[in-house]
């Protein structure tokens, strides 16, 4: 799934629109100030990053324009800055969106799924590891030219492990990003049950356990 930074210093809506966008199967991170957000940005890459205009330690348009030179990250700005000179300013600093405050959780989640269409357009948007291949953009999977049936649960764990290659992530981040938000009662063998059968599914030893730590995709993965 796409990845997302959030960069907002209100503590109560950056988690709301953290949580709803978890909840359309987003992979989420988010920051409170510039200097967080750019600790996340040397670690990871991001399709689309929202960012708040007004930031305790900077201006959110000094960071978009740092975005936009560094990065090939859509980029969409929260403000309550809505004179019609503060939004120009917002798309001259390269903004591909902007939302004026209050707005609607649900009017973010649809201008972030038209952002992502884009992009899903313009990159094919496929996850290629071996012969498995991932289409982010039908949800289907296929290894070695043949389709692999998986349930929504299974192939966002996939995708995640994917999107992760090379680096480990804890049975608590898998149930945070794969289940927290549903409602579901886990008990502790949900994350190894769920992960044999996706290796037996795939028939890969592509993911490895790292006992007592958690699971990684250990063959690389490219996007296409």
């Amino acid at each position: 799934m796409a990845r997302i930074l959030i960069v907002e210093d209100e503590d109560g809506l950056r988690k709301g629109i953290t949580l709803t966008l978890r909840r359309e199967g987003y992979t989420v991170d988010s920051a409170c100030c510039v200097r967080e957000a750019e600790e996340y940005l040397k670690e990871q890459g991001y399709e689309l990053i929202i960012c708040d205009i007004m930031l305790p330690d900077g201006s959110g348009l000094d960071f978009g324009a740092k975005v936009r030179r560094e990065t090939d990250s859509y980029l969409m700005y929260l403000t309550a800055m809505d004179t019609e000179t503060d939004i120009v300013n917002g798309y001259e600093s390269g903004a591909d969106d902007y939302l004026t405050k209050p707005f609607s959780l649900m009017v973010l989640v649809s201008k972030a799924a038209a952002l992502m269409r884009r992009r899903n357009e313009r990159t094919g948007e496929r996850l290629c590891s071996g012969d498995i291949v991932v289409s982010l953009k039908d949800m289907s999977v296929t290894k070695g030219g043949e389709s692999i049936s998986l349930s929504k649960k299974e192939l966002k764990l996939l995708v995640y492990l994917m999107e992760h290659a090379g680096r480990i992530v804890t049975k608590e981040n898998i149930t945070e990003h794969i289940w927290e938000y549903d409602g579901q009662f886990l008990d502790d063998n949900t994350v190894p049950v769920n992960i044999s059968r996706l290796k037996n599914k795939l028939k890969t030893e592509a993911i490895g356990n790292v006992r007592g730590l958690g699971y990684l995709w250990t063959e690389k993965v490219d996007r296409k």
